[in-house]
């Protein structure tokens, strides 16, 4: 896989020889997120900072709810508006979301995905193939990651638990995946309980937290894989008096999951960069309208790990989702 910062390089040189013949006129382009988070709302902002450097036009519309409800008519609105070039969105559901973003493409609007992607995610040669790319971390490595993080931080044996968002979902299952695979090869000594879904309801995610407490009072860990699941996991166990007792993972770099890292109650945060994921899908677009034939299918845009001794570190703390003034 090619290194993101290296692959935007590259392609920013091809773009220098190309945007000449490429206006503000030329290129609308739609962004279509999977729901109103901060991670999402840092992604548009690297959008929107992509759109301005390179000038082209793009139209967001930000769904209020997670799900294909709730994504599917905006998308057939954006369709029927009849002036876009391009689509970037994150799919909500991997199976579900491929016929609609199929039908935009059969009107003449190009795909590409950014955090989630459809079918198996391999667009060579997987079961779907129509999107320019897809643009996001890879997730399974990053449940990996959160694996070996909770373990250490519970001393490698114990009770954890998964709280999770929603099922069907590529980025969320291979969080999962990475997670359980790392349990079970590496730490014969841990029991995984879960995952439970909270569809993106962060209330939900505290009450389920605090019914596994409850009922399992040796817990020693929980890994929350979103922005919602992480947070209010970490509620939960502040809720319990439970701070620094029972150690939380968080996938996802929010203020809220960073003071609860201040407060002793997450122990390891997985940052994403959504910020990457904007700028470089609109890249994308604009490289794919000049005629560019060799943008990768499949870009992973990598992680930095925040913990306690790094947090104030500006090489790492930058990675935090900054919304806002």
């Amino acid at each position: 896989m090619r290194n993101a910062s290296t692959m935007t390089a590259a392609l920013l040189g091809t773009l220098l020889l190309s945007s000449a013949s490429v206006s503000a006129a030329d290129i609308k382009i739609g962004f279509l997120p999977g729901v109103v988070d901060p991670f999402y709302q840092v992604m548009q902002l690297g959008v929107e900072a992509a759109a301005k450097d390179l000038g082209v036009e793009v139209v967001t519309q930000v769904p209020p709810t997670w799900g294909v409800e709730a994504q599917t008519p905006i998308l057939d609105a954006m369709v029927a508006r009849g002036d876009l070039n391009y689509i970037i969105t994150a799919p909500t559901d991997k199976d579900q979301m491929v016929a609609p973003l199929q039908a935009a493409l059969d009107a003449g609007i190009k795909i590409i995905t950014v955090d989630t992607f459809l079918g198996d995610g391999d667009y060579a040669k997987g079961p779907v193939t129509f999107p320019i790319s897809y643009i996001g971390s890879d997730n399974v490595e990053g449940g990996r990651i959160s694996a070996r993080g909770l373990a250490k931080a519970i001393g490698g044996k114990g009770t954890v638990y998964i709280n999770s968002t929603n099922p069907n979902v590529s980025s969320v299952e291979g969080r999962e995946q990475g997670f359980a695979e790392v349990m079970k090869n590496e730490y014969p000594d841990i029991t995984v309980l879960g995952p439970d879904y909270i569809l993106d309801d962060q209330n939900k995610a505290a009450q389920q937290t605090a019914a596994v407490i409850e009922q399992n009072p040796d817990l020693a860990g929980v890994f929350g894989t979103n922005v919602f699941s992480a947070g209010g996991a970490g509620n939960a166990v502040v809720n319990a008096g439970l701070g620094g007792h029972v150690q939380v993972v968080a996938y996802d770099a929010t203020a809220e999951a960073i003071e609860l890292m201040n407060k002793g109650v997450v122990s390891l945060v997985l940052a994403q960069k959504p910020f990457d994921m904007g700028y470089m899908a609109v890249q994308f677009a604009v490289a794919d309208h000049a005629g560019v034939t060799s943008l990768p299918r499949r870009v992973e845009t990598g992680f930095a790990i925040i913990d306690k001794d790094n947090v104030s570190d500006p090489n790492f703390s930058r990675f935090i989702y900054k919304v806002g003034n």
